[in-house]
């Protein structure tokens, strides 16, 4: 069995994302893992009404933000795709981690 892990990366500061990313991804490369992407999204745009008081009311003007997302796929390499998973990253970076067992060929 193969397994491909997704680390999906999400983040407003798209800077420190694609730097972060980039960085990522030449360690996995380095280390000799098959590493498929960064692939992206389009980004997402959020607005979130401010309210003067804690229930609806008269209102400030909406908070807008931008969310910008990154994944990258890690076949096989498992020690590899858990040591990038567990790696310190900045704080306005959020990171999802999915795991999938896929059958090899020769199985099929």
């Amino acid at each position: 069995m193969t397994f491909v892990t997704t680390l999906t990366f999400q983040s407003g500061d798209k800077t420190a994302l694609d730097e972060t990313v980039r960085r990522l991804k030449e360690q996995v490369e380095r280390k000799g893992a098959e590493c498929k992407g960064p692939h992206q999204e389009q980004p997402t745009h959020h607005s979130v009404p401010q309210y003067t008081r804690c229930q609806p009311g008269t209102q400030f003007d909406p908070w807008h933000y931008t969310v910008y997302t990154r994944w990258l796929e890690i076949h096989g390499s498992d020690h590899i795709a858990r040591e990038i998973a567990g790696a310190d990253l900045p704080d306005a970076i959020h990171l999802e981690v999915d795991v999938e067992r896929q059958a090899s060929q020769a199985y099929r």
